[in-house]
């Protein structure tokens, strides 16, 4: 018996032996045969690939649409730029022009003929073909809208009535040629723009105008939810033109308006990515060893819009008071922490068109009651609206808010702050119903154009210019600069209309400044552009 026992311990132990070499071989259930020796861990590998690329970006608002052609925000175009793509693309921290969709181009000796030839095997998130007949249904789509809904075509390709845009024509499968009517000298910088993103035609003629509910373009990322004033999730383009790209399999836009929240939402692992960082919290984050300060490269005016059409500032005289009434210095000093500076035009200075002779007004209270007094002002109470989100151009409008309200009282005018949801305060504010409104502007394309015409041209009252300023003779001068070629006799153009628009003061110009964003430390490759949208194409997480 004790025989037995022994020899039976003894091929127990055996099998037991013959259990752990197993295990250790490194086989898995298919079997060890195939299985190659590597340079790390089998178990390593799998972990690695096992994991998924999920960026969570907070941001300070919500997007109003996701159909690039009819919005005007940038939490909109944040998204947008990720799902669509456009012929052209900028720099990748400039506004120099790129190949996108179209790999070539060229340009007729007389600027009127623009010829693309479009990049091959590229493919819309539905399955159907981009092609030059794609980008010929986009611009009949864009064409054949009202100025209501399709607001950045009609500033940027109309102007006094008339198409700038002639005709576009698919000579073949991958080319495209457009006419224009006249000149235009910003024409390619315009068509690299956010909002002329090249959507699925068949996807957009069957949604109608609930095409921004459900966007399908050619982009690195497909649209998989919208969760309203709350999240947006879209996810890797597997069949995406750009080969490894992108290195992101998920990322979360998450709405979350106040600026210490979201910096406490990254702090705790919440999120990933956070934007508008209040310039007082920037040394607390460079100080984090968890966490990297990132500076979007300025290109932006912040301004106090006062609505020409609305008493009284309807008389220009109000209009000027108001400009010497408030403390501009104070307030950069006061909520930009030194990330900004004064601004005294409507564009910043970085723009090539920039009037540097124009000194600006002067914060001087005396003059502006004065200047009350000529106008007869009977001291009747103002509505100013304070933006209900940060916005890279001013990082706490309802801050802003309450300084100008003080200076306004020291003054004479008496003013109640009001505010409205994001989509709300910007529909009324564009309809004409503020009385004096904070608000700004981030440029799109790097383009005088792009701000003067855009946001205080007659021609785009009732879309971008939402203080509803009309001048014939700025409009005359913004026009013709328009289709000047002439880069010194263009820039000249822009100076002169600059004038004009310093005297009849429509806006109070605050600032141009530095925005701010945050990171965890393992967010790579985030190059913020200053457009204030980006494609995230090429970030990973570490």
């Amino acid at each position: 018996m004790k025989k037995n026992k022994l020899w039976s311990l003894g091929l127990f132990l055996l099998l037991m032996l013959s259990v752990v070499l197993a295990a250790c071989s490194g086989g898995d259930e298919e079997g060890s045969e195939t299985t190659e020796k590597t340079d790390e861990p089998a178990t390593e590998t799998a972990t690695k690939e096992a994991v998924p690329q999920v960026l969570v970006f907070g941001r300070g608002g919500d997007s109003v649409s996701l159909d690039p052609a009819i919005v005007t925000d940038g939490e909109s175009f944040k998204v947008t730029e990720n799902i669509f793509e456009t012929l052209l693309n900028f720099g990748e921290q400039d506004t120099t022009i790129n190949p996108g969709l179209a790999k070539e181009w060229e340009v007729s000796e007389d600027g009127l003929t623009y010829t693309f030839h479009l990049q091959e095997g590229v493919k819309f998130h539905d399955g159907t073909d981009f092609n030059a007949e794609a980008v010929v249904k986009n611009v009949d789509r864009w064409k054949a809208g009202t100025e209501e809904q399709f607001y950045y075509f009609n500033s940027m390709f109309k102007a006094e009535g008339q198409d700038i845009i002639k005709t576009v024509t698919a000579v073949d499968e991958k080319t495209v040629v457009f006419e224009l009517t006249r000149p235009q000298a910003p024409f390619l910088k315009n068509i690299a723009m956010s909002p002329f993103g090249i959507a699925s035609p068949t996807a957009f003629e069957a949604a109608g105008d609930k095409f921004g509910d459900n966007p399908v373009g050619t982009g690195p990322f497909v649209f998989v939810e919208w969760k309203r004033n709350d999240s947006i999730t879209v996810k890797k383009n597997e069949n995406y033109w750009q080969a490894g790209l992108p290195k992101l399999d998920t990322i979360i836009f998450r709405a979350i308006p106040d600026n210490s929240t979201r910096l406490n939402a990254l702090m705790t692992g919440e999120i990933d990515l956070a934007e508008g960082i209040n310039p007082s919290d920037a040394t607390s984050i460079e100080g984090n060893a968890e966490l990297q300060l990132i500076e979007r490269p300025s290109m932006n005016v912040g301004y106090l819009g006062l609505t020409s059409t609305r008493k009284p500032f309807d008389n220009k005289l109000v209009r000027q008071a108001v400009n010497y009434a408030i403390d501009k210095q104070a307030i950069v000093d006061a909520f930009f922490e030194g990330r900004a500076e004064v601004a005294v035009n409507p564009m910043p200075p970085s723009i090539s068109g920039y009037n540097d002779e124009i000194a600006g007004y002067e914060y001087n209270p005396e003059k502006a009651k004065e200047l009350l007094a000529e106008a007869g002002y009977d001291g009747a109470e103002i509505e100013l609206w304070a933006m209900p989100v940060p916005r890279p151009y001013m990082p706490d409008g309802q801050k802003v808010a309450e300084a100008i309200q003080k200076n306004l009282a020291d003054v004479g005018i008496p003013s109640k702050i009001v505010t409205f949801e994001w989509a709300t305060y910007l529909e009324k504010a564009k309809n004409g119903e503020a009385d004096a409104f904070l608000l700004g502007w981030t440029g799109d394309n790097g383009d005088a154009d792009n701000f003067i015409y855009t946001l205080l041209d007659k021609d785009n009252i009732g879309s971008n210019n939402y203080s509803y300023y009309s001048s014939d003779a700025a409009h005359e001068l913004l026009i013709a600069a328009q289709s000047e070629v002439d880069e010194e006799k263009r820039n000249q153009l822009y100076k002169d209309a600059q004038v004009i628009i310093h005297e009849d003061a429509p806006w109070v110009p605050l600032a141009h400044s530095i925005p701010l964003l945050a990171a965890k430390k393992g967010v790579t490759d985030y190059l913020p552009h200053p457009t204030g949208s980006e494609s995230l194409v090429n970030v990973s997480m570490q």
